[in-house]
């Protein structure tokens, strides 16, 4: 899987396309944590649950679309007022989903279910350029990955995953102020 701090920030990224003037800070943390929490079955780890388990295994159905959905329409209903719930629901589906992509860019594991639960096949992509993270549960957190291992899985996440997440922030600054400036004249 991507780091824990590359999902979150695709989610922040993400946001960017769908920022409004006013939006809070309940905007960008819904973001980043629906971006985050499909990694909660990692910790399935503890209670027994095998990695290739299809309901509840990691990258099993908290990666897939109708968990994506199921999250967006729950925070976005609970969390936001009638007004920005749409758009708050779709800007919250991409950014779950966003999970289950990157994760299926990585080089090992066993893929993603994209389909669960009505299909529990598991996929890649086929550009995988994202090293794992490490599956246990301290590990995810940073506790226990030192060193070299550290750099790698950053390292890769910064060369191939930032860069899009950077550039994808700037042309949505760009387009925006582009705007404004066409409604200012």
């Amino acid at each position: 899987m991507a780091s824990p701090l590359t999902h979150a920030a695709t989610g922040l990224a993400l946001g960017t396309i769908f920022w409004r003037q006013g939006a809070t800070k309940r905007f960008w943390i819904a973001g980043a944590l629906c971006a985050s929490l499909a990694d909660v079955d990692a910790f399935g780890v503890l209670f027994g649950i095998p990695y290739e388990s299809p309901a509840w295994g990691h990258r099993g159905f908290t990666h897939s679309l109708t968990f994506a959905l199921l999250l967006a329409l729950l925070v976005a209903w609970k969390g936001f007022d009638a007004e920005r719930r749409r758009r708050m629901g779709l800007y919250l589906f991409i950014a779950a989903a966003s999970h289950g992509f990157l994760d299926a860019m990585t080089t090992e594991g066993l893929g993603v279910a994209f389909f669960a639960p009505f299909w529990n096949e598991r996929f890649f992509l086929p550009w995988r350029p994202i090293l794992i993270t490490p599956l246990n549960p301290s590990e995810l957190l940073g506790v226990h990955i030192h060193g070299a291992r550290l750099l790698m899985v950053r390292g890769g996440e910064l060369r191939t995953v930032w860069p899009a997440l950077v550039a994808l922030a700037g042309l949505t600054g760009l387009v925006r102020t582009v705007q404004a400036r066409r409604m200012r004249v």
